[in-house]
């Protein structure tokens, strides 16, 4: 059996004015672009109450970054309160959504996902051996690319929260 460390764990929240369909459709793309990781959407769950809806959506993913060494990630949105409202830029009037969203990411490196070393006893021990003496510096290496990929991630998401809020 693969052995799975969480390795990154992290979310921001944000409130205010945001195109939630054009803020979607950018997470989609900067994780596939970006971090070359095939995203499917697991969950999309959407709650009417009135004027305002709730949206829920998980999403997973991952890619193989050698032989042995795997990535996952899990996305979470939770978006409340989601109104569609007016704003006027410049001379035009657009229409977008005002709301509070909350996105989190997890990231996980998962060793030896082929299974090579779980044949026998003696594979399982070899593995231990392995993954202590010989390649050590390989793993913090695959830990470090995630959790810069999900850091980058959140960093790139905020900052279009930010840009987005502020037309």
């Amino acid at each position: 059996m693969a052995e799975k460390d969480k390795v990154f764990s992290s979310k921001i929240k944000y409130n205010g004015i945001v195109d939630f369909a054009a803020f979607y459709k950018f997470c989609y793309d900067w994780l596939k672009e970006e971090t070359g990781i095939s995203v499917s959407e697991n969950k999309y769950a959407e709650k009417l109450s009135g004027d305002s809806k709730s949206i829920d959506v998980e999403w997973s993913g991952g890619r193989e970054m050698s032989d042995y060494f795997k990535s996952e990630i899990k996305v979470t949105f939770k978006v409340s309160g989601l109104t569609n409202v007016e704003i006027t830029e410049g001379n035009k009037k657009i229409k977008t959504n005002k709301g509070s969203i909350e996105v989190g990411i997890s990231g996980t490196l998962v060793r030896d996902f082929k299974g090579k070393f779980e044949k026998t006893a003696f594979q399982k021990m070899w593995r231990g051996i392995y993954e202590r003496m010989v390649i050590p510096e390989r793993i913090e290496q695959m830990q470090g690319k995630i959790v810069s990929d999900c850091d980058e991630f959140l960093s790139q998401t905020k900052a279009y929260l930010d840009l987005e809020g502020k037309k």
